[in-house]
C-alpha cells in the first residue's frame, strides 16, 4: 500500500484490506498506566498476582477499552495518508466486539479494511474501517469493530466525480 494517496484514489480502496499494523507488545506498565488514566483498577488488569491466582488467564490482562484505544495507533502506523487531509477526526464506532482477552506480554496489531467511503459535505469524506485486533499466536481475535472516521479537506480539494 502506497504511503500517501489522493482523495480520488480512495474510491478504488473500498472493500480491500488496506493496512496492516506492526505488532504492539502489551505490558504491564502499558496496562498499569490506562488503568490510571481511566481510573478503572480492577485487579485482573493491575495485579499480576491476584490475577495468577484467581482468574483463568494466568495473569494479568488488557482492559477491552486498552485495546480499542491502540487503534490509532495502529492506524497511524499502517494506513496510507490522504494528501489533501487537514484533519483527521474520530466519528466512533457502529459495533465493537471483544473476542478474546489480551493477556500481559501479548503483541497485538490491527488490520484494516475500507467498507465504506462518502463524502458529506464540501469538505469531509467519512471513511469506515472494518478492523480486527490479531493476538500472536491466538485462533480468535482481541476484537472486532466497525470504525468511523472523517477527513476534513479543503473544499477546493475534491475530486470533480465525488
Amino acid at each position: 500500500m502506497p504511503q500517501e494517496i489522493s482523495l480520488s484514489d480512495v474510491k478504488d480502496l473500498v472493500g480491500k484490506e488496506i493496512g496492516i499494523s506492526d505488532w504492539i507488545t502489551v505490558t504491564q506498565k502499558t496496562i498499569d498506566g490506562f488503568a490510571d488514566a481511566t481510573d478503572d483498577h480492577q485487579f485482573i488488569h493491575t495485579d499480576p498476582v491476584r490475577a495468577a491466582a484467581e482468574t483463568p488467564f494466568g495473569g494479568t490482562i488488557a482492559h477491552g477499552f486498552l485495546s480499542l484505544s491502540l487503534l490509532s495507533a495502529m492506524n497511524y502506523n499502517c494506513l496510507p495518508k490522504v494528501r489533501e487531509q487537514t484533519m483527521g477526526i474520530n466519528y466512533g464506532f457502529d459495533k465493537v466486539r471483544f473476542m478474546t482477552p489480551v493477556k500481559c506480554g501479548a503483541k497485538v496489531r490491527g488490520r484494516f479494511t475500507m467498507a465504506e467511503a462518502r463524502f458529506r459535505g464540501a469538505g469531509m469524506l467519512m471513511v469506515t474501517y472494518d478492523v480486527t485486533v490479531d493476538i500472536e499466536g491466538e485462533r480468535k481475535p482481541a476484537l472486532t469493530a466497525n470504525w468511523l472516521t472523517i477527513i476534513q479537506f479543503d473544499p477546493k480539494d475534491r475530486p470533480h466525480d465525488a
